[in-house]
Parts: structure tokens; C-alpha cells; sequence
């Protein structure tokens, strides 16, 4: 095995400012009470969001950029950015971690190709999975792997089950009509640079989907909020939800009121300029 910060990139991390980030206070043993305080934190935290995609910038995933983008200019980001800063704070903390890939379902059976991280920890000779950046659906805490396992989390309920004819889990979410899948992965171990193969078609390839629209997202206990396109949702536990159109030139703002993203005047110059060119069907 590599030596402890040698693959997660634990021991080039300002801990301190990423623990100040996401307002995590308190012990910081390997435990599973801190693994789930982490979870929490980080995605009540720091929001999913793909504004660089969107704008056609290079979506660098070394440790150095990450730190710079997440944590010191309150940026947020998608799956391979959020569990790879996140994957670095739990090796440097100790914690035994696996990457692992997932093929996305949210309710769809079509077979497709494995483009979202998350990771596995081992505590005690147990595993748990953790995934901060699955955006507004994701979980809030860790999940036992265990088939069979159903969780309550704020007010919104999550399951894992074993699908045994190909040995697959399945995460599943309950919803207004019955369960879903979020999406399905193996055990099969994945490595920083699988995910950077992963987030090269992710961020580039036009059927990609976060490539023509601006996608932001956050799950908190009580609330989920999305915006996608120009279509900001929030949708409670009781699955009431409040839908408007966003007016280009108010994007930066309702990003940093509803998601916490922080844009410079750069960046919120050059979104509102997509957003108004996707409003005339002119996005590139």
C-alpha cells in the first residue's frame, strides 16, 4: 500500500483551512461520529455547481488547484472535486479510504458508463460509503454497506441494496411515488488517476451533461435546492417545492444566496453572458 498522503494527497493539505471551510469543529480521531460530522459539513458546505465546464475552462483536479478553487476562493464543484478534496481531508485525518465509480440511474434503467466518484471507508472492519458530490439528492452522512441498509437523514431516507445477479449496489432514495436509484457501483477500487480520465469526458464531451447548461445543487436536512439552466427549484421533505426562472443577470447572486458559491466579478460577468446566450440559443 502507498504510504499515508501518497495517493489522496492527505499530507499536502492545509487541513486547518479546509476544516475551517466547511465549519467543522471539534475531535478529530478516525472515527465514524467524525466521519459523519465531516460528511455533514462539507455538503451542507460547499456546493455542487460546474460553472468552469460551462464556461469551457480546463477542470484541473490536483490537490493544489482544488484547495485554491474550494476552499480559499469559496468555489464549489462537481463530484471529482468535492470527493477528491474531501478523499485528501480524510487521509490526512487517517482514515482508511477506497475510490470507487458509479454508473448514474436516477430512476433510469439504461445501462451507462461509469462517470461519478465516490469512496468507501473502513472503520473497525466495517465499510461505509461517503459521497459529497452527488449534488441536491446526495447523501447528507455515510451509509452502512450493507444490503438491506435504510437510513433516515434529515428528512429524506436512503437504502442500499445488493443486486445479486451482478453483484452491484444499488443506492436508492425514497421519493413521493416509491424508491429510486441514484445510481449503481461495485467494489472495484478506483484511483485519482481513473478520475481524472473520468472528468476529462465529463467536462468536455458535448453529450456530456453538464457541458451546455449551468447546473448548481445543495441537500441540507430540510431542504433541497437546484438550479439547472435557468430553473431554480427547492423542494422540502414533504416534496412541496417552489420553482421560478432565474434571470441571467441574477445568477451570481442567487449562487452565493442559495449555494454559497462566491464568484468574481470575472467569472459572474462571463456566466451571466452564457446565461443570456443560452437564453437565445446561442450556448456553445
Amino acid at each position: 500500500m502507498p504510504e499515508p498522503g501518497s495517493l489522496w494527497g492527505g499530507s499536502q493539505l492545509d487541513l486547518d483551512a479546509y476544516l475551517a471551510r466547511i465549519g467543522f469543529q471539534g475531535d478529530r480521531h478516525p472515527t465514524l461520529e467524525t466521519l459523519r460530522r465531516l460528511h455533514a459539513r462539507h455538503s451542507a458546505s460547499i456546493g455542487f455547481e460546474n460553472v468552469d465546464v460551462v464556461l469551457g475552462r480546463p477542470l484541473p483536479l490536483d490537490l493544489e488547484s482544488l484547495q485554491t478553487k474550494l476552499v480559499h476562493r469559496h468555489r464549489g464543484g462537481y463530484c471529482y472535486e468535492q470527493n477528491l478534496l474531501y478523499a485528501a481531508a480524510l487521509d490526512r485525518l487517517g482514515f482508511r479510504i477506497s475510490g470507487l465509480g458509479a454508473r448514474i440511474r436516477m430512476g433510469d434503467d439504461r445501462l451507462r458508463p461509469v462517470t461519478h466518484a465516490l469512496l468507501k471507508v473502513e472503520i473497525d472492519g466495517e465499510d461505509f460509503v461517503t459521497d459529497v458530490g452527488f449534488g441536491g439528492s446526495g447523501l447528507l452522512e455515510p451509509l452502512p454497506l450493507r444490503n438491506g441498509t435504510e437510513v433516515r437523514q434529515g428528512g429524506w431516507t436512503f437504502a442500499l441494496a445488493l443486486e445479486q445477479d451482478t453483484h452491484t449496489w444499488a443506492l436508492r432514495s425514497r421519493t413521493e411515488t416509491g424508491w429510486m436509484d441514484l445510481y449503481a457501483f461495485g467494489t472495484e477500487q478506483r484511483y485519482p488517476v481513473d478520475y481524472t480520465v473520468f472528468n476529462h469526458y465529463i467536462s468536455t464531451h458535448p453529450r456530456s451533461p453538464f457541458v451546455r447548461r449551468l447546473v448548481a445543487q445543495r441537500p441540507l436536512p430540510d431542504l433541497r435546492t437546484a438550479l439547472i439552466g435557468r430553473q431554480l427549484t427547492r423542494t422540502r421533505p414533504d416534496w412541496t417545492t417552489e420553482v421560478r426562472d432565474i434571470p441571467p443577470q441574477e445568477t451570481p447572486q442567487v449562487l452565493a444566496s442559495e449555494f454559497g458559491i462566491t464568484l468574481s466579478a470575472a467569472d459572474a460577468d462571463a456566466l451571466v453572458a452564457f446565461q443570456r446566450n443560452s437564453l437565445a440559443g446561442d450556448a456553445p
